[in-house]
C-alpha cells in the first residue's frame, strides 16, 4: 500500500512544485545510485545480526522518519538529500523482508511464498484508488499517508516469527561466494536489465499518462490494473515452478515487456494504456518472485539476506538509476514516446541474447555433470 503511495504519485509531485523532466529525472535515479550502496551494508548486517526482524524494523523506523521531513522545503537542493536519506532505509526493506518469509516458510515446510506475495497485490490495488482520488487536489498528502502505514507495518513486524542472521555467532562467509554461481549470475544480469526498462517506466509512465491527457485519478486504476493482473501468476506460481524452467519464465517475462513498451509507444490516448496494464502480472511480479526463490534456493543459509539484497542492489538501484537518469535526459531530448520505443528496441535483443546464453549455459551443465557421472 505504501508503495503504491510513493511509488506511483512521487513523480507528479516533484512535476507539482515545478520541476523539470530531467530534474525528476536526476532525483528518481539518485535515490536508486544510494540504493546501490545501501543494499550491501543491509545485507550484511541482516546475516549478521541477532535477528533479521530487528534490522527490518530499524529499516521501516529510518524509511518513516525521513518521509516525514520531505515536505519541509521544495528546494531542489534540500530533495536531493532527502530523497537520499529515504532511499537508504527504503529499499532494503523488500529484500530484507522476503528473506524472513522465504526462511520461515522453509522451516514450516508449508506455505507458499507466492500467497503472502499476494497481499502486495491487493494493498497496492486498494491504495492506488484511494490515493488517486485524494491526488487530484492533495498530492501533498502522500508524505504522511506513506508514513501512516509504515507505522502499521512497524506494529505488524513486531508479531513476526523471529529469525537468526546465520552468520551471527561467528561463521563468517563473504558475498563474493555468490559471484561463483555462473548459473544465479546469469539470472541475475537478465533482471538487470530488463528492470532498466521497468526503471524507466515507474519514473515517467505517470507523467507520460497525464501529458497524454490522463487525470489522476485514471492513473490510479492504471496502476490497480497492472496490480490485479498479477494475482493469475501467484495463484499458480507453484505449479509454473513445477512445469516450467526458471530460463523460460524469465524470457517470458522479457516478451512481455517488449510488447509492453510497443503499445506504449503506439498509443496516443492515455486510456488505451489501461488494458495493455495487464502484460505487468506477466513483468514484474514473474521477475520478482522467480529471483526471490531462485536466490532462496541457490544461495548458502550465511548468505540468504545478502543474496537478496544483491538483487535489490541491481533492480531497484542499478537498474533505477539508467533508467531514471538517462531516461530524463532522453525524454527531454526526444519524448518520453520514442524512449519506451527505444525500450521495446531493448527488451526485444535481451529475449533473444539470453535465450542463447541460457542455451549455452544448459548445455555446459549438461557437459559437466555426464563428465562427473563418467
Amino acid at each position: 500500500m505504501s508503495n503504491a503511495v510513493y511509488g506511483t504519485f512521487i513523480p507528479l509531485y516533484f512535476q507539482d512544485v515545478g520541476f523539470t523532466q530531467s530534474q525528476i529525472g536526476t532525483l528518481l535515479s539518485l535515490g536508486p545510485l544510494v540504493a546501490v550502496l545501501a543494499q550491501p551494508v543491509w545485507g550484511t548486517f541482516s546475516d549478521r545480526a541477532r535477528t533479521k526482524n530487528g534490522i527490518l524494523l530499524l529499516l521501516i523506523g529510518g524509511t518513516t522518519v525521513s518521509v516525514l521531513l520531505y515536505p519541509l522545503s521544495d528546494q531542489f537542493a534540500y530533495l536531493l538529500v532527502m530523497i537520499s536519506l529515504f532511499t537508504f532505509f527504503q529499499t532494503s526493506i523488500f529484500a530484507v523482508g522476503d528473506a524472513i518469509t522465504l526462511e520461515a516458510l522453509d522451516r514450516r515446510k508449508s506455505g507458499n511464498f507466492s500467497h503472502i506475495r499476494l497481499g502486495g497485490t491487493v494493498g497496492f490495488a486498494i491504495m492506488s484508488i484511494l490515493f488517486g482520488l485524494i491526488a487530484s487536489k492533495h498530492i501533498d498528502l502522500l508524505f504522511v499517508v506513506y508514513a501512516g502505514l509504515l507505522v502499521i507495518s512497524f506494529l505488524l513486524v513486531t508479531r513476526f516469527p523471529r529469525i537468526e542472521g546465520h552468520q551471527s555467532q561467528g561463521r563468517t562467509m563473504r558475498i563474493w561466494v555468490l559471484l561463483r554461481n555462473r548459473r544465479l549470475m546469469l539470472y541475475l544480469t537478465f533482471n538487470f536489465l530488463i528492470q532498466i526498462s521497468l526503471g524507466y517506466y515507474y519514473s515517467f509512465f505517470p507523467l507520460y499518462f497525464k501529458e497524454m491527457g490522463g487525470a489522476p485519478s485514471w492513473l490510479g486504476w492504471s496502476m490497480v490494473i497492472s496490480s490485479l493482473s498479477e494475482v493469475p501468476f501467484l495463484l499458480l506460481s507453484r505449479r509454473i515452478f513445477a512445469r516450467i524452467p526458471v530460463p523460460f519464465i524469465l524470457l517470458g517475462a522479457g516478451a512481455a515487456a517488449a510488447l509492453r513498451w510497443y503499445f506504449f509507444s503506439v498509443i496516443g490516448n492515455p486510456y488505451w494504456t489501461l488494458p495493455v496494464q495487464v502484460l505487468h502480472g506477466a513483468i514484474f511480479i514473474v521477475l520478482s518472485v522467480t529471483m526471490a526463490t531462485v536466490i532462496n534456493r541457490e544461495v548458502p543459509n550465511e548468505l540468504k539476506a545478502s543474496g537478496q539484497t544483491l538483487n535489490g542492489l541491481l533492480s531497484l538501484g542499478a537498474a533505477r538509476i539508467i533508467g531514471s537518469f538517462s531516461g530524463g535526459l532522453a525524454s527531454e531530448a526526444f519524448g518520453m514516446r520514442r524512449v519506451f520505443s527505444f525500450h521495446f528496441g531493448l527488451s526485444l535483443l535481451c529475449v533473444a541474447g539470453f535465450a542463447v546464453l541460457f542455451l549455452l549455459q544448459h548445455r555446459r551443465e549438461q557437459s559437466t555433470a555426464e563428465t562427473g557421472t563418467l
